[in-house]
């Protein structure tokens, strides 16, 4: 087979590259070894969405007295009735993406796993051989685990895991504090199991500034054991539990058993079958092709990688933002263009939310910026709903007013972090968004109040170091 441009995978960046492709006028391929659906789709943001769901209807039932309103009786959570409807309502939103696939010409399909033989040839293990003049890979990732809990057997799962539950075990230890650990941690927490989410060097999310950071772990605590830096000795299997020697967030010696282990560790580029030593691609130390962020061309060659296989950001917008401007490319080359690249905009769909725009606190020049905060343990909307919890920093260049970016934790996150991405992307100073509206009483009034301390501070030329 002979065409203009073949995309390995077809999850979002895959879908996305062969759609722009094609729209470009060029013949194309898109192959799949690996079932239809999409990770976002099968054992990412919408099952976890919905596990999530479920987790707050509990907890407003919990929350319910302190706003003088009680529940008579006892409240029973039914696992099987929860995990059911994760798995019906996940399976309807694969069956969505399986509607897109099926819409591709069968011709176009492919369906195997393809390795490089070089740069413009293919071999599918079904046999086919493809000469195409460009190769988009997106082949999405996988999760990883360190080696102290490779011999836990069935007792440890991971995130794709959990949906195919039958319904909730009693206990939980969550390896991890990033994004998946803390909304998996928290969801099955609230729906009644006991849970510990452990990490090491202390990150919390996606959070790298100090005060958030704080503001999260107060938060997140009074729901679930949290230690993001604990000191793990020992994890083994023994029957049918596994158990843990830890020291606990006060630094004494801990000893617990869990049904299950979550491992929420991390994720890896699916790469190491592709063979791309045959393609003769410079790699960086992850061992994934060093490419171009904005054209997602790999050095000169024309080869492209887009979404979770590049490593870079693993998010769904910009897997499909990445895909399309691969297969733009690859239908253009050796005319290749930059495509849109968007603020930076990540959501945690926790309790309170996390929200990071731009680079946040880990700015290239942190210490030169100037920082503007809100607590929201007083903030007027927020107290009223009773989710009077965490933090907000913001921050901009000094000199300019230019607004650079975000961290927070705290309610209505994903609301506010898009507000933000757009003052971002579209170069606002600080004074332009104190002169949009903000109705009253609503949780951005919060956001008003650090952009007036991040705006008093750029007068006196206060860097973030002060």
């Amino acid at each position: 087979m002979k065409v203009d441009v073949a995309v390995i995978g077809a999850g979002t960046a895959g879908l996305a590259a062969y759609r722009a492709a094609k729209a470009a006028g060029a013949s194309a391929v898109i192959i799949e070894g690996g079932a239809y659906g999409t990770t976002c789709a099968r054992v990412g943001c919408m099952p976890s969405k919905l596990l999530i769901a479920a987790a707050e209807a509990a907890h407003a039932i919990d929350r319910a007295p302190g706003f003088g309103v009680h529940v008579d009786g006892s409240v029973r959570v039914d696992g099987r009735e929860v995990m059911a409807r994760v798995r019906r309502e996940r399976d309807r939103f694969v069956g969505f993406v399986l509607k897109g696939v099926d819409s591709i010409p069968e011709a176009d399909r492919i369906r195997g796993f393809a390795r490089l033989v070089d740069r413009n040839t293919l071999e599918v293990d079904n046999g086919a051989r493809i000469d195409a003049r460009c190769v988009v890979i997106a082949t999405g990732s996988r999760p990883t685990f360190p080696a102290i809990l490779r011999d836990l057997g069935d007792r440890l799962v991971v995130n794709d895991d959990i949906f195919e539950w039958e319904t909730l075990p009693k206990s939980v230890a969550v390896f991890g504090p990033g994004v998946i650990g803390l909304e998996l941690g928290q969801a099955l927490a609230r729906l009644g199991v006991r849970v510990v989410v452990l990490g090491r060097g202390g990150r919390i999310g996606p959070i790298t500034d100090p005060v958030v950071r704080e503001a999260a772990i107060k938060a997140f605590s009074a729901d679930f054991t949290l230690d993001p830096d604990a000191h793990v000795t020992s994890v083994k299997r023994i029957g049918d539990e596994v158990e843990i020697h830890f020291r606990g967030p006060d630094g004494e010696p801990r000893t617990e058993r869990f049904e299950y282990v979550v491992a929420a560790t991390g994720r890896t580029p699916n790469l190491e079958n592709l063979g791309l030593a045959s393609a003769d691609l410079e790699l960086n130390a992850h061992g994934v092709p060093k490419f171009d962020s904005t054209t997602l061309q790999v050095g000169a060659t024309g080869i492209f990688i887009a979404g979770d296989a590049n490593n870079e950001l693993a998010l769904l917008h910009e897997a499909a933002d990445e895909g399309r401007i691969a297969g733009e490319n690859a239908a253009r080359f050796p005319n290749v263009k930059p495509g849109l690249r968007r603020a930076p905009l990540g959501i945690v769909f926790t309790d309170p939310q996390i929200a990071i725009v731009g680079s946040g606190y880990a700015h290239p020049n942190a210490k030169a910026l100037a920082a503007g905060e809100v607590s929201f343990e007083d903030q007027g909307r927020s107290r009223v709903m009773l989710r009077n919890k965490g933090h907000l920093r913001v921050y901009a260049n000094p000199v300019s007013g230019r607004f650079l970016g975000a961290e927070m934790v705290g309610p209505d996150a994903e609301h506010i972090g898009h507000l933000l991405a757009w003052a971002l992307q579209a170069g606002m100073t600080v004074g332009q968004m104190l002169e949009m509206p903000f109705y009253h009483p609503v949780v951005e009034e919060g956001l008003r109040t650090a952009l007036r301390d991040l705006d008093a501070r750029i007068k006196e030329r206060q860097p973030l170091a002060a």
